[in-house]
């Protein structure tokens, strides 16, 4: 399993939203609150961002660990943005461990990161996706099939797969969506935005958890959640 965030709001650090928290993705990179499968997240770290004036998201990835990327650390605090998206791994067992198959993925429009499981054989071959790894070929056919249709596409997958793990998060640079499947999330509503994220940054009581199999939609306007049935 992994963790993940995503942002939308004012711009605002990387660094504040994945190294600073207290309980933050470098802390949950090593010692998760909240993770009901696997102890730590030591297969690789992603994180998108939207550079100001552009709609096409820019990546750093990496196969290390978080906590040994001093790079990165460097780099972070400069790095701002409205609208971010970032994970950290644990790979599910069989799939590689290499950059291309950390999250988050893109189509050069949405960035996409999926916290769980689910079987390659319950989704369409895709050449286009990032990697062979189930998370990328989850969000190949999200990409392919409109993600703005996140939660009946998270309902069919469950259909074919019913021991499939589907959490996961998308944003565009102008929103978030996101789905509970079988794993956490919670949300934070800040003056400046809003953050959702696998487990709570910090221990601000304003932090509310998702239920599962609920689909939640941040715009500008706010937030929206709708609950998702399998039928």
């Amino acid at each position: 399993m992994c963790r993940q965030l995503a942002w939308l709001g004012q711009p605002r650090s990387v660094a504040s939203l994945v190294l600073d928290p207290p309980f933050g993705l470098l802390h949950q990179s090593y010692a998760p609150r909240r993770q009901r499968r696997g102890l730590v997240n030591a297969d690789g770290w992603g994180v998108g961002f939207y550079p100001d004036g552009q709609e096409a998201p820019a990546r750093w990835r990496s196969a290390r660990p978080l906590w040994g990327d001093a790079s990165f650390a460097s780099v972070a605090p400069s790095l701002h943005s409205g609208a971010v998206l970032a994970a950290v791994r644990s790979a599910t067992a069989g799939m590689p461990i290499d950059e291309a198959a950390a999250a988050p993925f893109t189509d050069g429009r949405w960035l996409f990161s999926h916290n769980g499981r689910v079987s390659r054989a319950v989704l369409p071959a895709d050449s286009l996706a990032e990697s062979v790894c189930d998370a990328a070929q989850l969000a190949a056919f999200v990409f392919a099939s409109g993600p703005e249709k996140l939660g009946q596409l998270i309902v069919e997958v469950a259909r074919r797969d019913p021991d499939a793990v589907l959490t996961v998060l998308l944003t565009d640079g102008a929103g978030i969506l996101g789905v509970t499947w079988g794993d956490t999330l919670s949300y934070l509503v800040e003056p400046t935005g809003v953050v959702v994220a696998s487990e709570p940054y910090d221990d601000d009581p304003r932090w509310v958890d998702l239920p599962d199999r609920h689909l939640i939609e941040v715009t500008p306007a706010g937030v929206t959640v709708t609950a998702l049935e399998n039928r």
